[in-house]
């Protein structure tokens, strides 16, 4: 067996504005910083370097009924190979909103350095009335090299109900990441969900931004903006638009 960090940081947001519990643990540090409107706001800065190849991270957040808690991340997280070639690592969020809650999740991008292996799963659980806009973003390779293996799992659920399963991987061993139907020899890739009961009145329309983006209602009070680009100010740029299109703020 290989040997990597195994860490396990955690999150609690209360109605007050407070944080009960703000935990982190290993290469997750959890600092409390301060944010615009009603938001209690947790930046995660990289106390070391990882994911390498080998750890287990796990990150935890709860927004307890009522709560408003935004997360975000002091820099890019940089996948890494570990001692041993090819150790994979996997880095998983689990995040819970309760009724009358929302949450913003809002970390920096994901870069899947050449030679790194990492499974990446983010589960969320939102209560019937709960609000959340989680932004993911993945970079693939540094510049001027190839990428990693990166799979990536997002799961949504609202009111025990599912909203969106997705996986995609990329990279060596991946087939067809960088054909027509996936990437299309783009090197960023992210996406921009948007969950809200207002959704349930007015649904989102679907449109196209540019032509490596688009905006997609969802079968619930939800709306998705996924987009491809050549780097990762690209996909930004384009994630938001996508959120001002559905008038939020990411």
């Amino acid at each position: 067996m290989t040997a990597g960090v195994m860490a396990d940081a955690r999150i609690t947001a209360a109605r007050d504005g407070s944080l009960p519990l703000l935990r982190g643990d290993g290469p997750l540090a959890l600092r409390r910083t301060r944010a615009d409107g009603p938001y209690a706001q947790v930046t995660v800065v990289g106390a070391m370097s990882g994911p390498l190849g080998g750890d287990r991270l796990r990150l935890t957040a709860e927004v307890e009924p009522g709560a408003a808690l935004r997360v975000t991340s002091a820099a890019a997280t940089v996948a890494l190979p570990g001692r041993v070639p090819g150790t994979p690592a996997a880095y998983d969020t689990v995040l819970t909103v309760g009724d009358d809650a929302e949450l913003r999740w809002l970390p920096e991008p994901l870069i899947s350095a050449a030679g790194s292996a990492l499974r990446m799963t983010t589960r969320v659980e939102l209560a019937a009335t709960a609000r959340l806009v989680l932004r993911e973003q993945q970079v693939l390779g540094r510049a001027g090299e190839e990428p990693g293996r990166l799979t990536t799992r997002l799961v949504v659920r609202l009111a025990g109900r599912p909203l969106l399963d997705q996986e995609l991987s990329y990279g060596p061993g991946a087939p067809g990441w960088d054909g027509g139907a996936v990437l299309g020899g783009h090197r960023a890739v992210g996406q921009l969900l948007v969950v809200s009961p207002e959704l349930a009145e007015k649904p989102a329309e679907s449109a196209l931004l540019g032509d490596t983006a688009v905006l997609t209602p969802l079968a619930g009070p939800a709306a998705l903006v996924t987009a491809v680009a050549p780097d990762a100010l690209a996909v930004r740029r384009l994630l938001d638009e996508g959120a001002a299109r559905l008038s939020v703020a990411a």
